[in-house]
C-alpha cells in the first residue's frame, strides 16, 4: 500500500474531523477503546468476551465467574490507553519514562510494573527467543536511543518498528505484548493517524510477522498488517465525514471536498 494514500486520508481527516458532532466522535472513541482492550488482552489469554469488556469498562458491572486478574487486565488497559492520549495531547514524544508508566498501569494490582526483568524468558513456538538479561539491558538502551533519533521510516513503519523491536527485546517479565501494542498506537496517534486494533482472531499472522522481524529484521510483513488496519480506520471516519458534507451540500452550505 502506498504511504501517500494514507497520508492523504489522514490529512483530509485532520482538516474535516470537526464536521463530526462531538457525541459521534465520543461514541467512536469509546467503541474503539473497548474493542482495543478486549482484543489486546484476549491475545494474551484473557477470556472476557467483547460484551464482558463493555460491561466492565462502560457500564462498570462486575463479571461473575471470571478471575480478578482478567478484570484488572481490561481496566488497566483502558487506563493506560487514556494515559497515552493525554501524553500525546500534551505533545510528549514516546520515551522510556512513558513506556515504564504504561507498563506500570497495565500491571496495577497484578505485579510490580515498570521494572525490567532479571530472568530469562521463553516464547513458546517462536523461532527467536528474547535476549538474556545481561544482553537485554544494552539492547533496550539502544532501543530508546534509536527511538529518539531521526529516522527515514515513515510514521506507519516507525509505529511497526516500535512495536516489533520492543517486543523482540521483551524487557519486562510480563505484559510486553500489551505494552508494545499501546506504544505502537502511541506512535500512530502522535503523527496524526488513528490507533488500530489487532484482533484476537488474526493473532497467528500477527505472531508470524513479529517472529520474522525478530529472526531476520524484516519489518515488511508487519507493516503490511498495520497499513490496511490504518486504512480501514481512516475510511470509517471519512465515510461519516462525507455523509455530513453531503448533507451540508444538500442544505446549500459549503461542504468542501470529499475523499474516497
Amino acid at each position: 500500500m502506498e504511504y501517500a494514500i494514507l497520508m492523504g486520508k489522514r490529512d483530509f481527516l485532520r482538516q474535516h474531523i470537526g464536521k463530526l458532532p462531538a457525541p459521534v466522535l465520543e461514541n467512536y472513541e469509546t467503541a474503539f477503546s473497548i474493542e482495543f482492550a478486549h482484543h489486546s488482552t484476549a491475545i494474551e489469554g484473557n477470556t472476557l468476551s467483547l460484551i464482558d469488556t463493555k460491561l466492565v469498562l462502560e457500564d462498570k458491572i462486575s463479571i461473575g465467574g471470571k478471575r480478578l486478574r482478567e478484570i484488572y487486565e481490561v481496566v488497566n488497559h483502558e487506563k493506560a490507553f487514556q494515559y497515552c492520549r493525554r501524553q500525546i495531547g500534551e505533545g510528549k514524544l514516546l520515551d522510556e519514562g512513558i513506556i515504564k508508566d504504561i507498563h506500570e498501569m497495565l500491571m496495577e494490582n497484578i505485579l510490580p510494573g515498570g521494572i525490567y526483568r532479571n530472568v530469562d524468558v521463553r516464547i513458546t513456538g517462536a523461532s527467536h527467543q528474547p535476549p538474556a538479561p545481561n544482553q537485554m539491558y544494552g539492547q533496550v538502551k539502544n532501543f530508546y536511543m534509536d527511538l529518539a533519533a531521526p529516522t527515514d521510516r515513515n510514521p506507519i513503519e516507525q509505529a511497526a518498528w516500535t512495536h516489533a523491536e520492543f517486543v523482540r527485546i521483551h524487557p519486562f517479565p510480563d505484559g510486553n505484548g500489551r505494552t508494545s501494542r499501546l506504544i505502537m498506537n502511541y506512535q500512530l496517534m502522535a503523527h496524526g493517524f488513528l490507533p488500530v486494533n489487532i484482533k484476537h482472531e488474526n493473532r497467528h499472522a500477527y505472531y508470524e510477522a513479529l517472529d520474522l522481524y525478530a529472526a531476520s529484521g524484516n519489518l515488511t510483513p508487519f507493516v503490511d498488517i498495520l497499513a490496511p488496519l490504518e486504512l480501514e480506520r481512516l475510511d470509517w471516519y471519512i465515510g461519516a465525514i462525507n455523509i455530513t458534507l453531503e448533507q451540508e451540500r444538500e442544505a446549500g452550505q459549503e461542504p468542501g471536498l470529499t475523499i474516497q
